[in-house]
C-alpha cells in the first residue's frame, strides 16, 4: 500500500485527513482516487508540488510506484 501524506491545506479540505494508505501502482491513480474521495481537492491538485520517496516533482503523472512508496503533496513554490 502506497502511504499518502496531505500537507496542512490539503487536509483541511479532506476533511482533516492528513494521511492514508492507497492500493495504487502509479500517481495517476493516486491522484484519481483522491480526487474521487474528496472532489475539492482537484484544483489543489492541479497547482501541486509532489515528493514521491523523497524526489520533488512538478509533474509525475507517469510516475510509478512501489508497494512501499510515500507520496507527499505539498504547494508547488514558485519564484521569479
Amino acid at each position: 500500500m502506497v502511504t499518502v501524506v496531505l500537507s496542512e491545506n490539503f487536509a483541511a479540505l479532506a476533511g482533516g485527513c492528513r494521511e492514508l494508505q492507497l492500493p495504487v501502482d502509479n500517481y495517476r491513480d493516486v491522484v484519481a482516487a483522491l480526487i474521487s474521495r474528496w472532489p475539492q481537492l482537484e484544483p489543489l491538485l492541479e497547482r501541486s508540488s509532489v515528493a514521491i520517496d523523497g524526489l520533488i516533482y512538478q509533474d509525475a503523472m507517469y510516475e510509478a510506484l512501489n508497494s512501499d512508496s510515500e507520496v507527499f503533496f505539498m504547494p508547488r513554490i514558485e519564484g521569479g
